[in-house]
């Protein structure tokens, strides 16, 4: 298949968000069509927004989602979670797919991290798209929401990477800020990465973080949030520390039925 035989699972998507009613299998597979190329997708690596903070924690869904939302509410904030289908938990999880529909209806992102986790740079067109679709049909049999932006595991992305996301109408996501949890850093250093951010006072802050472990929920991130709000920041998605919508489109979710599962 040629390289811009387009993999528009998006498509699915589409059908998905006006006929739950009917979980035929066939939902389960993408659907293959000729499409004239799309524009690569936009690399993002700094909000726009002035004064506005944009927290993100990838690597869920996980049993603390509702505490990371709990403590940004709190701040009057919300959060934006790159989420895989099948990481550290599966996502159609009850409980884990209960969290992101509270995310969702509570006005904080939901977006693509991919399912799997894998580095995108080592696969194939179609294996990439794979990895993309997937989660996003768990994201929209959960919300009813097509994800308009996501971020590739690690960061990593070239310019097949760059191509699927484009097809595929979403916009890239990286970072200005890693907090460095998922490198081994300690909570202390975590929090004298953010001293030093708030020490050079930049106008936006686009930060990495991740939700999939305690200390980083319950000790980091409380830190982190007071020490930025003190500083000015109002705490806000991706998309609107960008200006733009969260989704590509929303429809109804979708009922729990057999085909939940990783």
């Amino acid at each position: 298949m040629a390289r811009f035989a387009y993999f528009l699972s998006f498509l699915l998507l589409t059908v998905s968000t006006t006929a739950y009613a009917d979980p035929s299998p066939a939902a389960e597979e993408p659907a293959y069509v000729e499409l004239a190329g799309r524009a690569p997708a936009q690399v993002i690596t700094k909000c726009t927004v002035p004064n506005t903070a944009a927290l993100t924690f990838d690597d869920g869904p996980y049993w603390f989602m509702r505490e990371v939302i709990r403590q940004l509410e709190a701040a009057n904030g919300k959060a934006t979670f790159f989420v895989n289908g099948n990481n550290w938990a599966c996502i159609y999880n009850t409980e884990l797919s209960g969290n992101i529909r509270y995310a969702f209806e509570r006005g904080h992102q939901v977006a693509s991290h991919t399912w799997a986790h894998k580095d995108l740079t080592t696969l194939t067109w179609d294996q990439i798209h794979d990895e993309m679709w997937r989660v996003e049909q768990a994201i929209t049999r959960i919300t009813g929401a097509v994800p308009a932006f996501m971020r590739p595991p690690y960061g990593n992305q070239n310019q097949l990477v760059r191509d699927a996301s484009g097809a595929r109408n979403q916009t890239i996501v990286l970072w200005d800020v890693d907090s460095g949890d998922s490198t081994g850093a300690s909570v202390d250093q975590q929090k004298a990465t953010y001293d030093a951010v708030v020490a050079r006072r930049p106008s936006t802050i686009l930060s990495l973080q991740h939700e999939v472990q305690w200390k980083n929920v319950y000790e980091t991130l409380p830190y982190v949030i007071s020490k930025l709000k003190g500083a000015g920041y109002k705490f806000v998605t991706v998309a609107d520390c960008l200006g733009r919508s969260k989704y590509q489109r929303v429809g109804p979710a979708e009922a729990r039925n057999a085909n939940w599962k990783c």
